[in-house]
């Protein structure tokens, strides 16, 4: 029985001879990013702006999401988020921060209550309320910040000690071209930013680098089997190498992500395009900016394979 196969096992596409096209690419989509991000900014969620956390139990086997999202949605308190917590009766709302003291965010906790009570019945537990203010919010958003940074210099060191630092400079420009690339997107279509997306960025960072190491390996072992090949050349068989699995890998991934996107409802579709993009442009950067930047690092057989000294 044959094995099912995305790409031939001996494909011969010649990437580098594209890499400036993709340098073009990557240099528009980078520019727009780095324009978005000051001038429209990030859409950010209540993690990051502050506001109202309410956890209730509704009467019943499960809560109506749907039905509590219409409710609370027309009461004029802004952004209302509501996900099942825990058991399918439990529900937690987030409302955003409302302008005024404490007293207006009592208010906005009041006005839910009244709401859902009059729609569900007197029966409903109102197990938690907490509020979280700005300074709490500020701190979220730095740590969150932090959380990306510490990630990216640690990948640094391991890329570093697990491989020459050229192959570590090229993993870095992949990590930071997806990042970016990724926050530009939230910007652009407006989509909340929150912790979620946080892990979702820390995800993609992840997955692109997993995909960088797998070609880099390649490309070492083959600079120590054919020390006089052409470095281009090189590279585009190492890419052609892995390409069979790197593709299905992918595409894998994307099946199972574009299914959580359709189902999974709108409380993680944010996280979920997050991880969608992020796939699609960490496949891209492997190819197109972690590999053809080995070629501007001036890299050399003789870095991974120093020269065999002569016996007398």
């Amino acid at each position: 029985m044959r094995s099912f196969r995305l790409i031939p096992s001996d494909t011969s596409i010649p990437f580098m001879r594209f890499r400036k096209v993709g340098y073009a690419i990557s240099a528009v989509l980078v520019l727009a990013s780095l324009v978005l991000l000051p001038t429209k900014g990030l859409n950010l969620g209540i993690d990051f702006r502050g506001g109202t956390l309410i956890e209730v139990r509704m009467p019943g086997a499960a809560a109506d999401l749907g039905a509590m999202r219409a409710t609370l949605g027309g009461l004029g308190l802004g952004e209302v988020a509501l996900q099942e917590f825990g058991a399918p009766d439990d529900v937690l709302i987030r409302i955003e921060r409302q302008s005024g003291d404490d007293q207006a965010q009592q208010a906005a906790v009041g006005v839910v209550r009244e709401a859902l009570n009059a729609q569900f019945g007197e029966d409903i537990d109102y197990r938690r309320v907490e509020f979280v203010g700005p300074k709490v919010s500020e701190e979220l958003f730095q740590a969150g910040a932090l959380a990306v940074l510490f990630a990216l210099i640690a990948l640094l060191a391991y890329i570093w000690f697990r491989f020459e630092w050229q192959f570590s400079v090229g993993a870095i420009a992949a990590l930071l071209h997806d990042a970016l690339l990724t926050l530009g997107l939230f910007s652009l279509l407006g989509l909340e930013f929150n912790l979620s997306t946080v892990a979702a960025v820390m995800t993609i960072v992840g997955y692109s680098l997993n995909d960088t190491v797998v070609i880099y390996d390649r490309v070492r072992e083959n600079l120590r089997r054919f020390k006089t090949m052409p470095l281009e050349a090189l590279l585009d068989k190492s890419i052609n190498d892995t390409l069979a699995r790197t593709i299905m890998t992918s595409v894998t991934t994307l099946i199972a992500l574009v299914a959580l996107f359709i189902f999974g409802g709108p409380v993680i579709q944010g996280f979920t395009i997050a991880l969608i993009w992020g796939v699609i442009v960490g496949t891209y950067s492997t190819i197109f900016i972690a590999a053809p930047i080995l070629i501007h690092l001036n890299l050399r057989a003789e870095a991974v394979a120093p020269p065999e000294v002569a016996t007398p």
